[in-house]
């Protein structure tokens, strides 16, 4: 049996405990949520996990559909948000595990340090600045970027073709994934930063997928585990994108796999530009309802 065998059946018994918690929790609650609309909020989650499988993110996308077209309840929406997570993530560590092969040792290093950084780093990181991270995190996404870009021009060269690291890298490589793990209790992100990472390393941009993937899949098994037993989510917008998520992963699953390394690159350069301005919109927008509340009447 292979590390990557262990995986797979790690994710199918976490992703199949989380299907049956759903469900009861859908089986509790679909009296109260009989109003909740899910046609408009399966086509938005269905869109939000096919530009997740690309790298962007889902969790930008779903919250401005719902919140434009008022789908979630706000206090439900974190929750929520984490449970329309599981099954997409899963569909997608599972597609791109057996789409390349990654050195074992590097994907279980990064995987587990995601892990432990979400649950040991989450004491580190929450008394951090919020508005300084989001500011921080775009400006050196932006710098990332440009040296990326710089790359792809050959202004000098940058980037690789390893499928594994060992030594000095992937210690940082380490480090770095137990950091992101860290930062998504706060609402940053994983995916942009750790692709980021591991195409600086060294490594094929492809690689990132399966590492990313697996490490948000495993990290979705427990946040979104709590979530249902405190009942803070909206089990039929939940239980809705279970079903189309996973549509718009296998679309988009297979474009990624289907481009070549230079249009790959340019779609990681995309990604992190895009996931920079994200950033910085959320830092000015959080700024701007500070000083509205702060400036007298």
């Amino acid at each position: 049996m292979t590390v990557f065998t262990v995986i797979q059946a790690g994710l199918l018994v976490g992703g199949g405990v989380f299907v049956v918690m759903l469900l009861n929790a859908w089986r509790k609650n679909r009296t109260q949520e009989a109003h909740t609309k899910i046609f408009p909020i399966g086509l938005i989650g269905g869109f939000a996990n096919f530009c997740d499988t690309l790298g962007v993110g889902s969790f930008a996308i779903k919250t401005a559909g719902y919140k434009q077209f008022k789908l979630v309840d706000d206090k439900l929406l974190p929750g929520t948000l984490n449970c329309q997570a599981v099954v997409a993530t899963v569909a997608q560590s599972l597609i791109f595990l057996t789409a390349v092969d990654v050195d074992e040792v590097t994907m279980v290093s990064l995987v587990l340090a995601a892990c432990l950084g979400a649950t040991l780093g989450a004491r580190l990181v929450s008394g951090w600045d919020r508005q300084l991270i989001r500011l921080a995190m775009s400006g050196a996404l932006l710098v990332v970027a440009s040296l990326m870009l710089a790359g792809q021009l050959e202004l000098f060269p940058l980037g690789g073709l390893a499928l594994g690291l060992s030594g000095w890298k992937l210690g940082v490589a380490i480090v770095g994934n137990f950091l992101f793990g860290a930062l998504m209790t706060v609402g940053i992100g994983l995916y942009a930063p750790c692709m980021t990472m591991v195409y600086l390393l060294g490594m094929h941009p492809l690689a990132a997928f399966p590492i990313m993937m697996c490490s948000c899949a495993f990290l979705t098994f427990f946040s979104a585990g709590s979530f249902i037993r405190m009942n803070r989510i909206n089990s039929r917008a939940a239980m809705i994108v279970a079903i189309t998520g996973p549509i718009g992963v296998v679309i988009a699953a297979y474009l990624v796999k289907s481009l070549d390394l230079q249009l790959l690159t340019w779609l990681v350069i995309g990604v992190v530009l895009y996931t920079s301005l994200s950033m910085y919109r959320s830092w000015s927008g959080e700024r701007a309802k500070l000083n509205s509340v702060q400036s007298p009447l």
